[in-house]
């Protein structure tokens, strides 16, 4: 095992977690804002990819290619908010339907399993040969860094405004912002539209960084937006207490998993099992709140209780 191997992956374990933690930001948005666990993201993944890169196949510059799959997103996240609310199917199942459809959308976008795109030819934002040995202006990680941060802002202003407040509430009860004249099927679809459009972005700038777009390339995303999701929480939980804050610790939550991914790599450890440790992981961190309440928080005693209710 050397060490100087690692050190040599280490860039792109961040240029890597970068991409990522904009898909875990919007899995955020759905998975604690709006308290829905939403599997569209292993589908909407790969459209964001595949979208960027036959829009720049056809001879669109990049951002009309990036635009183009936030809006396939965003048109995907409509579809399972539409099947949630209108249709009145499970949040959950809509999310595996959507996920299915996309499969074969995917599939009739790229013409077939897999496009690639050359650096060469193609104007490309990042890509996995812009780490090293290139101007500082032109580096993935740097570029990618500054979309993460301009992502930041934008939420924090939306979540700030009277919709975006709606949205919040939303998540949090429900039935009481029903009861205030909030309108939660349009606020379920709007969340979903716009985890979804952030989960494309992040297809597209992976797309570009790999080289190609694949229809598998989403396979198993919900569990590593979940692990970004669940490890940030857990490492900044208790410093980052503003919302701009908990977004910015989703994305640092990503990039410590692909730390964990390399330092993995690097031990040797078979790469067939490097999903089943995500699982791992994430449902062990799911598990510690329980765990916490459940075997290390004192118990209330009978005195304290009486006192407490007199």
């Amino acid at each position: 095992m050397n060490i100087l191997n690692l050190f040599n992956a280490l860039p792109g374990a961040v240029a890597q977690g970068l991409i990522w933690g904009i898909m875990a930001i919007g899995v955020y948005i759905t998975f604690r804002i709006l308290d829905i666990a939403d599997l569209t993201v292993d589908g909407t993944l790969c459209t964001g990819g595949a979208v960027c890169i036959m829009m720049m196949q056809s001879g669109q510059n990049v951002w009309v290619a990036l635009l183009g799959a936030l809006l396939a997103g965003a048109a995907a996240g409509m579809v399972t908010g539409l099947l949630y609310t209108f249709m009145g199917i499970p949040a959950i199942l809509s999310g595996i339907l959507t996920q299915l459809g996309l499969y074969s959308i995917n599939l009739k976008i790229m013409g077939k399993a897999n496009q690639a795109i050359n650096v060469d030819k193609f104007d490309l934002l990042v890509s996995l040969r812009y780490i090293k040995g290139v101007p500082f202006y032109k580096n993935t990680i740097l570029i990618v860094a500054v979309v993460i941060v301009i992502l930041i802002g934008v939420l924090y202003w939306f979540f700030g405004t009277e919709l975006g407040c709606s949205l919040r509430a939303t998540g949090c009860n429900d039935n009481m912002a029903r009861a205030q004249g909030i309108n939660t099927n349009f606020n379920k679809v709007l969340g979903l539209m716009l985890s979804n459009a952030l989960v494309a972005l992040s297809g597209a700038l992976l797309g570009q960084y790999q080289g190609f777009a694949d229809v598998n390339m989403g396979r198993g995303a919900i569990v590593i937006g979940l692990a970004a999701v669940i490890i940030g929480e857990a490492v900044f939980g208790r410093i980052f207490h503003n919302f701009a804050l908990r977004l910015l610790a989703v994305g640092f939550g990503s990039i410590i998993y692909y730390f964990v991914l390399q330092i993995v790599i690097w031990m040797g450890i078979d790469t067939d099992l490097l999903k089943l440790l995500s699982a791992a992981v994430v449902a062990i961190f799911l598990a510690i709140p329980t765990w916490k309440s459940r075997y290390f928080s004192k118990p209330v005693s009978r005195g304290g209780a009486k006192n407490a209710a007199d």
